[in-house]
């Protein structure tokens, strides 16, 4: 009779790529990091024309559905002073360049490290109906889920424990606030001060209503006035 130990299916340890899978913060950074992986990709995929915006947007909309539906939670706790912010921080957003004109190429906005808001890219496609439409729904529909998912329902909270499940959202320290703010106006390049702002806004809003949908829906809200204001007035700048 074979013991009870030979009969204990054995257990194999995790394989790396099941570890990062299983692991908590997994839902909340991988679609940011595929973000990041196809922006700094872009002068490569140049040769896909139009096509490259609803690629991008099917890669990104997969990554979030595969991955994260779990974690994203669109409940809201104060909709219509949510919109009202997001449009506050669109406002603040094209501001500056409103109000002086030639601001934004100064050289503490257009370097060798952060680049140039000049985006010649989006100029020249800006004629294929189907690029417009799904860069669009891009800045809209998808941007804001993978942005506040890894700003707000991830680092935010990682900031103030790594153990980030154990703290609520919202939950508010100094280094997790002004941290966050700082690192989201780094990820905006030649509009870091703009970003900035956005981003000490979209923290504030957090910790005001402590929903990950409410911060979502101001960024959504600022994305689609600024792809409004884009469309036009053919401010392409203002499209990475």
């Amino acid at each position: 009779m074979p013991s009870a130990s030979k009969l204990t299916p054995r257990r194999w340890p995790l394989g790396g790529v099941e570890r990062l899978w299983r692991h908590p913060a997994f839902p909340y950074v991988a679609p940011f990091a595929l973000f990041l992986l196809l922006l700094s990709l872009q002068d490569y995929l140049l040769f896909l024309e139009a096509w490259q915006a609803p690629l991008r947007f099917a890669a990104l909309g997969a990554v979030l559905l595969l991955v994260s539906r779990r974690v994203v939670d669109l409940r809201m706790a104060s909709p219509a002073a949510t919109v009202a912010l997001g449009l506050v921080v669109f406002a603040l957003w094209i501001a500056p360049d409103l109000l002086w004109p030639g601001y934004r190429q100064h050289w503490l906005f257009d370097n060798r490290l952060l680049g140039s808001a000049a985006n010649p890219h989006n100029r020249i496609l800006s004629e294929s109906g189907m690029f417009i439409v799904f860069r669009l729904l891009r800045a809209v529909v998808i941007v804001p889920v993978v942005e506040e998912l890894f700003w707000r329902g991830w680092l935010m909270r990682w900031l103030v424990h790594p153990d980030f499940q154990s703290v609520p959202l919202g939950a508010y320290t100094r280094r997790s606030f002004w941290w966050t703010a700082i690192l989201f106006a780094m990820e905006h390049g030649s509009y870091w001060e703009v970003g900035l702002i956005a981003g000490v806004a979209y923290n504030w809003w957090m910790i005001r209503t402590r929903r990950l949908g409410d911060c979502i829906l101001a960024h959504a809200v600022t994305n689609a006035a600024l792809s409004a204001y884009v469309v036009l007035y053919g401010q392409w700048q203002y499209w990475p």
